[in-house]
């Protein structure tokens, strides 16, 4: 994989203008752009670095390095956006954490200018902030102040890291506020109101299935009703929304339950915090293994209508060329990573069941390592074959012949790809656990 992965990002480096803007997808092979929000470009220079820490090729660390320092900055004060853990931890993050892991020689210059990106990236990010009327709040999304993405929780790690730089944001009259509290609050809202639990709360509450937005009134802060923008409906489940779930409360998991109780006393209590979280990660996780096809592999939506001309679609791999619905690899190289991350965590926490979802995340990143997701054709510029970007806008390529999207790739499937696949390194090969934190962030 890391060879093709070498070749891939070369030929996207030789081909691609990247004054069109910041590929997206691919479309006959080739990448492309897609005007909606520019929340990409880290996945590209991401990538890079990714590779050079599984291989060790100086070229790619030379590109990622000057290119994140070069073209990044725009994204550091980006207010439009929800994206800032996509975009600035894939990159600014990324080198700070090599040099932190010793990966990359002790640069002091290097160092403050990526410890400086990341105070402000997750800052910004922390001041899109609509409070509930449950004394919580949330980080809300391009589309409003009215709009929890469950998404959104993959960029915890902006705040997370920003925190740990000793940062705090500086509202009017230079109120200080945490964004240690913010990261919790924002949480602690999408395991309320993003994740069913099989409760009653509406006729399709099925423990485990996920919302891809919630809706809120923005006057009293009332939750008033669950949506979707990439999804089928806002009563089934876009698989990589709950994939962003599963790796989301993984990672924030992990950073939380590192830190002393002293400091989530003020935020509601370690405990409290990490049982909800938990809760929250044990049922998506489930609902994943239980709605995918027999390799892990998930269609785009749980509740897609094609689905039911495919009958027993959950008893055998998933089938990228059928003629009712596509596939989703991202969703598979997402979830696969939170699977291997929440096994792990229950295994250090001497907790049962840690085998099982570790064994999961695995056959699921075997899987996407073989035909006919791996793209091994020198014509094709992705890696991951089979990602779909947005079904309900009709944005993704159906190939002559075919029914349904496929043979496409995506930048956050491959970069996803490649992240998955250097924990997994990481865990077989014993080394340093691979984490958006080392704990040497403020030194």
């Amino acid at each position: 994989m890391w060879d093709l992965s070498g070749r891939k990002l070369r030929a996207t480096e030789a081909a691609y203008d990247e004054a069109r803007g910041s590929p997206v997808y691919t479309v006959e092979g080739t990448w492309t752009s897609r005007g909606w929000t520019e929340w990409t470009r880290g996945f590209l220079y991401g990538s890079a670095l990714l590779h050079f820490d599984a291989t060790g090729e100086e070229a790619f660390l030379a590109g990622g390095r000057r290119k994140t320092l070069e073209r990044m900055a725009l994204h550091l004060t980006h207010m439009g956006v929800h994206d800032h853990g996509f975009n600035n931890v894939s990159t600014y993050g990324a080198l700070l954490r090599l040099m932190n892991e010793g990966r990359i020689p002790e640069d002091r210059g290097e160092r403050e200018v990526c410890a400086l990106a990341l105070r402000v990236s997750g800052a910004v990010q922390a001041r899109r902030w609509t409070r509930t009327s449950d004394g919580g709040g949330f980080i809300y999304s391009f589309n409003g102040p009215h709009s929890l993405f469950v998404d959104t929780l993959r960029s915890l790690r902006a705040l997370a890291l920003s925190h740990s730089l000793g940062h705090v944001l500086l509202e009017e009259s230079d109120r200080p506020v945490s964004l240690l509290e913010r990261l919790v609050q924002h949480a602690l809202a999408t395991a309320r109101y993003a994740v069913y639990y099989g409760e009653g709360r509406d006729a399709y509450d099925v423990p485990g299935r996920v919302a891809h937005e919630s809706i809120f009134n923005v006057n009293d802060g009332c939750y008033r009703c669950p949506s979707t923008q990439q999804g089928f409906s806002p009563f089934t489940t876009w698989t990589r929304g709950l994939a962003w779930a599963i790796l989301g409360f993984a990672e924030e998991l992990e950073f939380l339950a590192n830190l002393p109780a002293s400091d989530l006393g003020p935020v509601g209590g370690k405990g409290a915090i990490l049982a909800v979280l938990r809760r929250a990660l044990q049922v998506t996780a489930d609902y994943y293994l239980a709605n995918t096809g027999s390799d892990g592999v998930p269609y785009w939506d749980t509740g897609a209508p094609g689905l039911a001309a495919l009958g027993a679609w959950r008893e055998r791999p998933a089938e990228p060329f059928n003629a009712f619905e596509p596939v989703d690899s991202s969703a598979a190289a997402i979830a696969c990573q939170g699977l291997l991350r929440y096994g792990t965590w229950l295994r250090v926490a001497g907790e049962p069941g840690g085998e099982r979802y570790v064994d999961a995340g695995l056959a699921v990143l075997f899987r996407l390592l073989e035909e006919p997701y791996l793209s091994a054709s020198e014509r094709h510029q992705g890696l991951l074959l089979h990602s779909v970007y947005h079904r309900p806008n009709g944005w993704d390529h159906i190939p002559p012949g075919q029914a349904v999207p496929c043979g496409e790739a995506s930048m956050w499937g491959d970069y996803h790809l490649r992240e998955a696949a250097l924990l997994a390194q990481r865990m077989l090969s014993g080394g340093v656990p691979l984490r958006f934190w080392t704990g040497k962030e403020a030194r």
